[in-house]
């Protein structure tokens, strides 16, 4: 079992930055590939970026492929999301997720709360 809490969210004006944060329990985290959804209102939930177990790979969505990214710390149980040049349509629930399938877009077992991100224009 692992349990996320996401911490980073706000209000930012387009072109501003924030930092996600992921919080997991537990003393397997390192074995867990670890990925970033969001969801905005009235859309479905959609994949954002993942990482590998060792933080050796990583994969991005194409909407936010040089702007965001990922990165863990084993040793703090955390996962991160640099989020730069933001733009209104990034505007969302942020949410963390946890899986055993590498590298995964889709289908992750564990998942967070969410984190509010709202960017103006």
């Amino acid at each position: 079992q692992v349990q996320l809490v996401e911490s980073g969210g706000g209000l930012v004006q387009a072109g501003g930055s924030l930092r996600l944060s992921c919080a997991a329990s537990g003393r397997t985290f390192s074995s867990y590939t670890m990925g970033w959804f969001r969801q905005a209102p009235g859309k479905e939930r959609e994949f954002v970026a993942a990482i590998s177990w060792s933080g050796g790979s990583t994969l991005y969505a194409d909407s936010v492929k040089g702007r965001f990214t990922i990165s863990r710390d084993n040793a703090k149980n955390t996962v991160y999301l640099q989020m730069n040049s933001l733009k209104p349509e990034d505007t969302a629930v942020y949410y963390c997720a946890a899986d055993r399938q590498y590298l995964a877009t889709r289908n992750y077992a564990y998942w967070g709360q969410g984190t509010q991100v709202t960017v103006s224009a």
